[in-house]
């Protein structure tokens, strides 16, 4: 990670090609900005290459929306460019949204850990770069609570298989910057490379 004075300034506007505040879910056909219906939560979840992770999440019931972008880092507005050239401090990340009275965060966090290497540090698979590091980004404290709790459970289970101690960075979320349109739920439409990054223990 770079020291703020080093990574890029950035800008004032959002970037030209995000998602228009009236942009809708390729998949869900609900809506990617605010206002989301008021039973709902969010959290960001880190994995590796965005383009990997969000699709694992938009068909659980109870999700409402998902879409990736930007987040912890120090440029302002980046693009998908600016945040590979490591110059940003920014993690690629998908954004949930979701009822937890359908969907538990529990079940959001079991395929988070369990489709990832969480033990891997700034990177996934042959996706190396602070962009790709292992992230948990809540919004309250019930929350964190319920990150913290199962940190714990799946790092007794790692441990007892001898793996490694896991890296997942675990904050409170910050300003999340909508990365361009064509990678909000890249996987599913067509001409996608269908890559996947992802390296499960």
């Amino acid at each position: 990670m770079l020291p703020a004075s080093k990574c890029l300034k950035g800008r004032d506007k959002v970037i030209r090609d995000a998602p228009k505040v009236n942009a809708r879910h390729y998949i869900l056909k609900t809506r990617l900005h605010p206002p989301f219906p008021e039973d709902t939560e969010m959290i960001c979840v880190g994995m590796g290459c965005f383009w990997c992770s969000e699709g694992l999440f938009w068909d659980l019931e109870g999700v409402y929306s998902t879409h990736v972008g930007y987040m912890m880092g120090v440029t302002k507005n980046p693009t998908y460019r600016e945040v590979c050239t490591k110059k940003t401090n920014h993690s690629e990340v998908t954004r949930i949204v979701y009822d937890p009275k359908l969907c538990p965060l529990t079940k959001i966090l079991k395929i988070f850990f369990e489709t990832h290497d969480p033990t891997q540090e700034l990177g996934q698979g042959n996706d190396r770069g602070s962009q790709y590091r292992s992230g948990l980004y809540y919004y309250n404290e019930r929350q964190k609570a319920g990150i913290d709790a199962c940190l714990e459970a799946y790092q007794g289970a790692l441990t007892e298989r001898r793996f490694g101690k896991i890296k997942t960075e675990v904050l409170p979320a910050e300003k999340f910057y909508y990365a361009e349109e064509h990678h909000q739920q890249y996987d599913a439409k067509p001409g996608n490379r269908e890559y996947c990054g992802l390296r499960p223990l």
